[in-house]
């Protein structure tokens, strides 16, 4: 029964999509034509979000981390 009504949701969804993007009127190889390049688009920016973030992330962390009085850690001394 879960399984019937994941099945009608995921096809609900695929409707939903075939709708706002309007492919619905196109025929088939031109379907895979916009969803290869739309798919292939998407992972351009995962890939490129996964690997570009943290660095920037890093970036902007020790640049803020100097600007509130963050000591470099080259200079710190230590106590014992």
């Amino acid at each position: 029964m879960y399984f019937k009504n994941f099945r009608e949701y995921l096809s609900w969804l695929y409707f939903q999509y075939l709708l706002i993007t309007g492919i619905y009127v196109l025929e088939p190889w031109e379907k895979s034509i916009f969803n290869s390049i739309l798919f292939s688009a998407i992972a351009m920016v995962v890939y490129t979000s996964y690997v570009f973030i943290p660095i920037h992330l890093r970036l902007a962390l020790e640049f803020f981390h100097e600007i509130f009085g963050g000591q470099p850690e080259s200079t710190m001394t230590l106590m014992n």
